[in-house]
């Protein structure tokens, strides 16, 4: 689990292509891998991966054929920049919101505009996680926990301070850029009680 408070900008080094899957390289600030293991979790750019290599200030990471079929990870290159979070533990601050590094599907930037100091983003998502977006709600975006200023159809808002702004890769975006989202656990839960109890009540 996280929290979708990025900890760090990491940049891709490689990416190698082991038959269906890839393994990507990804580059480090210090001291961000201090306390890390192999086998451990990142979250990088929202993606839940497992860390197979440590050298340095350098860890990689298999990426199957599945999580680049339904994230931007397929599109990455080396050069490329990318969100870092670590996993949290029972001491960690919960800043954010709870984050399960499982992406739910890929939206579109639609919008950027600046409003005060802040940037509005306006994103569509896929249709089908539409129902799970909630003003003042939570989204991750890209690994960034944000929350939903406005809500119409599959399009939605949210404001991003200068701070997150320029410390994340949400720098790097542009209209028609594509983002991995995750929706708020808690939407999905309720919606699976909702089934169930008035599938019991039949």
């Amino acid at each position: 689990m996280f929290t979708g408070i990025v900890q760090a900008v990491g940049t891709i080094d490689d990416i190698v292509e082991k038959s269906n899957d890839v393994r990507i390289g990804i580059s480090t600030p210090e001291p961000f891998l201090e306390n890390t293991a192999i086998g451990d979790s990142i979250c990088v750019q929202g993606v839940c991966l497992t860390v197979v290599t440590i050298h340095a200030n350098v860890f990689s990471v298999d990426v199957s054929n599945e999580t680049l079929q339904c994230t931007t990870l397929s599109a990455k290159k080396a050069g490329q920049q990318v969100n870092l979070e670590a996993a949290l533990t029972l001491s960690t601050r919960l800043g954010g919101h709870l984050v399960s590094g499982h992406v739910d599907g890929v939206g579109r930037v639609k919008d950027m505009n600046h409003v005060g100091d802040s940037i509005r983003l306006t994103v569509q998502s896929p249709q089908e996680l539409a129902r799970y977006i909630a003003r003042k709600g939570s989204i991750c975006i890209d690994g960034v926990s944000l929350t939903v200023n406005e809500v119409e159809n599959n399009e939605f808002e949210v404001n991003v301070i200068p701070h997150t702004f320029q410390n994340t890769t949400i720098k790097e975006c542009a209209v028609n850029s594509e983002i991995n989202l995750e929706v708020d656990l808690l939407a999905r839960y309720i919606e699976r009680l909702q089934s169930y109890s008035t599938n019991q009540l039949k």
